[in-house]
């Protein structure tokens, strides 16, 4: 006989496990004429997603945990999560996932698992999926690579940020991240030797990439370098080489968002370029840090030598 009941009961929170359903009473070949019928989608083998829900990363992740309620939602989806900037945004990359038992998963597309110890004290509960803590999650990006992603997300984490329109705290600190890295894992030496490049007052991913991309080229500016404009105010630089005079700025995305902005924006560039201090202000987007890091180290290079050659003021 057609089961006739409602699918809704089984469904958590957007998502229905076959296994649930046949469990309930229904049969394959009704579940299968419902579905089909009320145009529910396909997540991955065993599981499907209501009619009308997008599949994206939160579905896939809770069609993992419900499918094996022992992985934990770690590395770049853990970090999404908690409001961690990552360096790789594409909401079609894989979801990441750690199985704490060690034990091998059969491939399943958009899905990877990674197989590491976890404590209980390293799990968290967050939009109701269970999620590796803050500090645990930096210490798997840092453990495994690559660096320039990870330091983007632990610079995020030790910040404040306006993250998806919303300005956060800082979410943890360098105590806590070296605790984090004590176990000894596969990666874990690598990993302390990153963290020991990271800088908390990195305002976004762009300038985090900025300073990696001028450490690499040997070149070790001061990082939110405090100068004084001519009346005496405080302003506070991305990047300064003191010594030569040169200042150096990363502008985001949203620069000159409105006419307000871009009004305060050119009053402080001007007050900058008047402070004694300054001989040179440097300004790069952050598609150029992304896009062209080579031509930013040469016009830094050039404008140093050419400042060096020129003397000290």
């Amino acid at each position: 006989m057609e089961h006739r009941g409602d699918l809704g009961p089984l469904v958590d929170q957007g998502v229905l496990l076959t296994s649930r359903a046949l469990a309930s009473g229904w049969s394959r070949s009704a579940l299968s004429r419902r579905l089909t019928a009320e145009s529910w989608t396909r997540i991955r083998h065993g599981a499907w997603a209501e009619p009308g829900r997008p599949v994206d990363a939160a579905v896939r992740l809770r069609a993992a945990q419900l499918l094996h309620p022992r992985l934990v939602v770690s590395h770049g989806s853990a970090a999404r999560l908690w409001q961690i900037e990552t360096l790789d945004a594409d909401p079609a990359a894989p979801v990441e996932l750690t199985d704490p038992d060690l034990r091998s998963h059969p491939r399943a597309p958009g899905v990877r698992v990674h197989r590491i110890p976890l404590d209980a004290a390293d799990v968290a509960v967050r939009q109701g999926l269970r999620v590796t803590d803050v500090a645990r999650t930096l210490a798997d990006l840092l453990r495994a690579g690559p660096r320039d992603d990870a330091l983007v997300s632990v610079e995020s984490a030790l910040g404040h940020r306006r993250v998806d329109g919303t300005r956060r705290p800082p979410l943890t600190t360098p105590a806590a991240l070296a605790v984090a890295l004590e176990p000894p894992l596969l990666g874990a030496d690598r990993a302390r030797r990153h963290l020991r490049l990271a800088d908390r007052g990195s305002g976004s991913p762009a300038e985090t990439m900025a300073r990696l991309h001028m450490h690499d080229a040997g070149l070790h500016p001061e990082t939110q370098a405090e100068v004084h404009t001519r009346t005496g105010h405080r302003r506070y630089l991305d990047f300064l080489f003191r010594k030569e005079g040169l200042a150096v700025e990363i502008e985001g995305y949203a620069y000159h968002g409105t006419r307000d902005s871009h009004r305060r924006d050119l009053t402080r560039f001007n007050e900058i370029l008047q402070c004694p201090q300054i001989r040179t202000l440097l300004r790069f987007s952050a598609e150029d840090v992304f896009h062209a890091p080579a031509r930013i180290l040469r016009e830094i290079h050039t404008t140093l030598a050419t400042l060096s050659a020129a003397g000290r003021w």
